[in-house]
């Protein structure tokens, strides 16, 4: 089955590029596959039919017309081939171009947007499993549409890089739409200049708040994974999760560029492994911001200490 492609735009949920109506896409969808529904969205630069940066021609196409360097394509590695019995997928795309400041804005009214997705779903299909996948601003998107939804709706969601705030995150998961939400926030120290700058060109939501990166946050229903830590990589691999390592400092796109990742993320989704088998595997908190590029200046300078010897 191909990816459903559905938009938001001034507060309307659509198709892309069709006129077909999204309830009986809808319902013809489920209807040809009985598996899970795995939702997947985009961060920040996107625009649905933008000549350059169009999401479902890049990462949620399941064969990317616009290949790039940071193009991987999101459903076929969430194993969505458009084979029976993989489920629905569908690529939610919004409008996340313009300045930070007010993609942020236009993402909450995604949120609300993809919360009228998910119960229009739920209305057909109230006993299968719903899946989030997100990256960047997606998350902003993805908590408040899981904030907005009734007990039970999204099953399980996996946040790349987001960017979004813990307190804005405690409350959507602390909602009756959340406290049943298992949600795995995938973090890195590569990514730490663009939470940095987000916590000070954003609207902050209360005093001290942090973006959900510092992996500051504690809640039942949320994990931590910090994907440039050699402890984590390393409990992972023994686990069976042989995940890539990275000698970038800064990246914003590595939770979705790192091979090996995707296969923990279905793990995840399909609550094949539980987040408190995971939690257990980890260590017990993330490394302190900047602590990557830290690492960077030591080996610098004992690679630099071992040349003058030489």
């Amino acid at each position: 089955m191909p990816i459903l492609q559905v938009t938001a735009k001034d507060g309307e949920t659509r198709l892309f590029g069709s006129d077909a109506d999204l309830f009986g896409a809808l319902a013809d969808a489920l209807d040809d596959d009985p598996g899970p529904i795995t939702v997947m969205t985009h961060g920040y630069k996107y625009l649905p039919g933008h000549p350059d940066h169009c999401p479902f021609e890049k990462i949620l196409s399941v064969s990317p017309a616009r290949p790039g360097p940071r193009v991987v394509s999101w459903p076929r590695r969430l194993g969505l081939r458009g084979r029976q019995g993989e489920g629905l997928g569908i690529a939610f795309g919004w409008q996340a171009r313009g300045t930070v400041r007010a993609a942020h804005a236009r993402a909450a009214q995604a949120g609300d947007a993809l919360a009228a997705l998910l119960a229009l779903l739920h209305a057909l299909t109230p006993d299968r499993p719903v899946r989030i996948v997100a990256h960047s601003m997606g998350a902003r998107v993805a908590l408040r549409a899981i904030a907005l939804s009734p007990p039970g709706v999204v099953r399980s969601a996996v946040l790349m890089a987001a960017a979004e705030f813990d307190a804005t995150a405690m409350v959507a998961l602390s909602s009756p739409g959340g406290l049943g939400c298992s949600v795995l926030n995938v973090t890195s120290r590569e990514n730490d200049l663009f939470d940095f700058l987000g916590e000070r060109i954003l609207p902050v939501p209360v005093a001290g708040a942090r973006m959900l990166g510092a992996g500051t946050l504690w809640l039942p229903n949320l994990a931590h994974l910090q994907i440039d830590d050699p402890r984590s990589l390393a409990a992972l691999g023994r686990a069976g999760y042989r995940i890539e390592t990275s000698r970038r400092r800064i990246c914003h796109w590595s939770p979705y560029l790192r091979a090996g990742l995707f296969p923990l993320y279905r793990a995840v989704l399909s609550e094949s492994l539980p987040l408190s088998r995971l939690r257990g595997m980890l260590p017990p908190g993330t490394e302190p911001r900047w602590s990557g590029l830290r690492r960077g200046l030591r080996a610098m300078s004992v690679f630099a200490r071992l040349s003058a010897k030489v």
